[in-house]
């Protein structure tokens, strides 16, 4: 059984583009560690519950407090900074320098009614602890709701016509 060709597309040629693509792709990923991070880094939270409130902390090592803003706004909990690492070292007459520096940025959702009032901030021994209180939503008063009965549903829908 013969393939036919047409318009130029050759089925073996498409085959081999997409291996390469996809060994391309498998490599990139796999040495993607190797390289150096070019656009900062994502510092690991952990989001608790401690009753109504929330606790978000993250791991800020090597990131002083003054480097780091904590915001509400829009309903969101913005937490940004900057890591500035700088070591060097001498081995043997040579200089070795690692600079590590980045921003990062984490949000995570919150419910409509907290505000930034409801939100405090702790940063020691290399992690940020934020407490937002009562995230759970607010449990409406209950309230009697009117039950009428036949004639008045009809006296009022005689006034409406």
């Amino acid at each position: 059984m013969a393939l036919a060709v047409r318009n130029g597309w050759d089925p073996f040629t498409a085959l081999v583009r997409q291996f390469d693509s996809d060994f391309d792709s498998l490599v990139r990923r796999a040495f993607a560690g190797s390289a150096p991070a070019r656009t900062g880094f994502v510092p690991a939270a952990d989001v608790t519950r401690d009753g109504n409130d929330v606790i978000v902390t993250l791991e800020l090592a090597g990131v002083p407090a003054e480097d780091v803003d904590v915001e509400v706004a829009d309903h969101t909990l913005r937490i940004s900074g900057q890591r500035r690492d700088e070591r060097s070292e001498d081995r043997d007459g040579v200089v070795i320098r690692e600079i590590r520096s980045g921003s990062f940025r984490r949000e995570f959702a919150l419910p409509d009614h907290v505000t930034a009032d409801a939100v405090e901030a702790e940063h020691a021994d290399g992690l940020l602890r934020i407490r937002v209180r009562d995230v759970a939503a607010p449990k409406p008063e209950p309230r009697k709701v009117e039950v009428r009965g036949a004639r008045a549903i009809s006296a009022e829908s005689e006034r409406t016509e």
